[in-house]
């Protein structure tokens, strides 16, 4: 299953090498913080344990702070990645979601 919200027309160019095809894909380029970390916990809140995100996130203030966030809420980051003109995320859905 692969979800897709709020994507443009652009898809990711590569895939960090060893890694699986997410299972739901976000893209929140142009969303401020704090409200993209929101957005992610809420989408990681609906998924199943063990699923995998994949978050589109812009660099600077986004890239600094989600990631250390979704830790703090005891989500696992499997990649962080830069992409052309944004950072791709990844992170695992817990057994018991926050």
């Amino acid at each position: 299953m692969n979800n897709v919200s709020n994507v443009s027309d652009e898809t990711p160019t590569s895939l960090a090498p060893n890694t699986t095809q997410p299972d739901n894909c976000m893209d929140l380029r142009g969303t401020p913080c704090p409200l993209n970390f929101v957005r992610a916990k809420l989408r990681l809140q609906q998924m199943l344990p063990g699923e995998l995100l994949e978050v589109w996130i812009d660099a600077g203030e986004p890239v600094e702070q989600v990631p250390d966030s979704l830790t703090m809420a005891g989500y696992t980051i499997e990649a962080l990645f830069e992409q052309a003109e944004h950072f791709v995320l990844r992170i695992r859905c817990p057994a018991s979601a926050s």
